[in-house]
């Protein structure tokens, strides 16, 4: 059964996407194996803090993240330059990762200063859902639906239609 990892920083603390992501992951552990990361945000004591100040958080953010990722995972690091995919694209990567690849996957989705340098350089994808701003938590509720998504494509179920 696949590994996929999904590696956040920052809490999820809205009850509604809390509920919602509860509901993906029970969906989920039936078609492989899901695990659910939470990294701690780096706190900037600054308000209006210089380009260098995030700089180094992210990079300390960074090195978590990439601390957690399984040994030989594909990273799917989740970025506004990444590139888009529809859910039927999406699925054929997963399929492609379990079929042909490592077998594994780690989505990534950074804090809201984004995502240090050397994680999206460690990531065999650049993978955005698109051109509109999404909070983070809103995030991880929507990818933790189109990774369902994905999985009941490749199973043929009649979730996606």
């Amino acid at each position: 059964m696949m590994n996929v990892d999904l590696i956040c920083v920052g809490k999820l603390n809205a009850a509604y996407c809390a509920a919602g992501v509860a509901e993906y992951q029970k969906r989920l552990s039936g078609m492989c194996k899901f695990r659910i990361v939470e990294l701690p945000e780096e706190t900037i004591h600054e308000k209006n803090a210089s380009q260098t100040v995030i700089d180094r958080a992210l990079e300390k953010e960074g090195a978590a993240i990439l601390a957690q990722v399984k040994k030989g995972a594909a990273l799917v690091a989740l970025c506004v330059e990444g590139k888009q995919l529809s859910s039927e694209e999406l699925a054929g990567y997963l399929d492609r990762q379990a079929v042909g690849g490592c077998g594994d996957v780690a989505f990534v989705i950074g804090s809201s200063h984004g995502l240090a340098p050397a994680v999206k350089q460690a990531a065999a994808l650049r993978f955005s859902m698109g051109r509109i701003t999404l909070p983070h938590q809103l995030a991880r509720l929507v990818l933790c639906e189109q990774i369902y998504r994905a999985f009941s494509i490749n199973a043929g179920t009649k979730y996606h239609k």
